[in-house]
Order: structure tokens, then C-alpha cells, then sequence
């Protein structure tokens, strides 16, 4: 039988080829979907994401991981799909029109993902049109915006207005962050919720989905 804490410990490391090896093998051998996903994968993802937090490792660390949970969630997607486990919610991500900085912003979209989110990810210079007309599109539960440049800092105000001109505010949460972005700026823009770094911005869109 195999041990989901070994799963834990290759995605961790970082190992895509025997996170996969080692999920396959458990779902052959009847092991619960849900137990596997939990406490094999996003047992490990958690562990990653709060060494990332408290700088002991870093980004390529980050990405190897996300590779091999990506790896391991080849054979289980389908069968969580079947008996709905393991969703989180659904996220619209994007760096704000008028900025081109995407490494932040991709490497939450990585990390939500290995939180059980489904993300949509826009890329970067997403105009405020475009957040609304994928939240209605897609129904989504959350958007996270980006803004690594002052000068662009104000169009995610522009975007929270236009999400209440459009009537949908309110069946949205909206996170924000970037390098020049503060809690207080969020505040001000009245945004759901701030995060310094990818680790904390899946910690607050948990929050935020659990006050939903």
C-alpha cells in the first residue's frame, strides 16, 4: 500500500515523474481519491507554501512543486471531477491594464491552483472590461488583481467600479496585490482583501471563499 506521506515528501522535492508514479499506483490500489489529493498533494503544496512564506525556499523551488502537483493531478482530476472533491472555487487572475509584471501574479496562480482552485488566468494588461466580462463569463468566485507600478495602481479602482456598474460587486470577492500595494491602499479602493505574497494570498482566498 502505498504511503501518502511519501507522496508528500516527492512533491515536495519537487519530483513530477514519481509524484505521478506514486498517485497512479494509489488509485490502483482503491486508495480514497479524496485522501490522496488531501493528504498526499495538498498536504505537500501547504508545506511549500509556508516554507515560501518564511523565505526558506524560493521561487524555482516553488515551481518544481507545482510542476509535480500538477503531475500527480493528471490521473485524479477526473475521478475528483466525478464525485466533486477537491474544488476551492474559481479564480480570475490578472495583472492590471497598463502593466506587463507577471512573475507574482503567475506564481499564485500556481500555488491556488495547488489549493484546489481553478484558475483562469488573463496574463497581464487585462483591461477593467475584460475582469468583468469573465466574471459574468465564468461565474467566478474571486478576482485577484496585480499592479506592480504605482502609475497603474489606480486602475484597479477602475475595476471594482466597473464590476458594481455591471451588478455583479457583490457575488465577487476581489483580491489585491503587487510590490506597492498596503493593506490601507486596499481599504481605500474597497477591495476584499490583501495579500504581500503569493503563500498569504491563498491563505486570504480561503478566507474570503469560507465568508462567501
Amino acid at each position: 500500500m502505498i504511503d501518502l506521506k511519501e507522496i508528500r515528501q516527492k512533491l515536495i522535492q519537487g519530483m513530477a515523474p514519481e509524484v505521478k508514479e506514486l498517485v497512479q499506483k494509489a488509485i490502483d490500489e482503491g486508495q480514497d481519491v479524496g485522501s490522496i489529493l488531501n493528504d498526499g498533494l495538498l498536504a505537500g503544496m501547504s508545506v511549500v507554501g509556508e516554507r515560501f512564506k518564511k523565505a526558506e525556499v524560493f521561487f524555482p523551488e516553488v515551481l518544481v512543486a507545482a510542476n509535480a502537483m500538477k503531475a500527480g493531478m493528471e490521473s485524479l482530476k477526473p475521478l475528483l471531477a466525478e464525485k466533486n472533491i477537491g474544488y476551492s472555487g474559481k479564480a480570475v487572475l490578472g495583472t492590471v491594464r497598463g502593466d506587463l509584471h507577471d512573475i507574482g501574479k503567475n506564481l499564485v496562480g500556481m500555488m491556488l491552483e495547488g489549493a484546489g482552485f481553478e484558475v483562469i488566468d488573463l496574463g497581464v494588461d487585462v483591461s477593467p472590461e475584460r475582469f468583468v466580462e469573465t466574471v459574468k463569463g465564468e461565474n467566478a468566485d474571486i478576482i485577484g488583481m496585480s499592479s506592480l507600478i504605482t502609475t497603474t495602481m489606480p486602475m484597479m479602482k477602475r475595476v471594482i467600479e466597473s464590476l458594481s456598474t455591471a451588478l455583479i460587486r457583490e457575488r465577487v470577492k476581489v483580491m489585491v496585490g503587487g510590490a506597492p500595494i498596503t493593506q490601507q491602499y486596499a481599504d481605500e479602493i474597497g477591495a476584499d482583501g490583501f495579500a504581500p505574497d503569493a503563500a498569504t494570498a491563498v491563505d486570504k482566498a480561503k478566507e474570503l471563499m469560507g465568508s462567501r
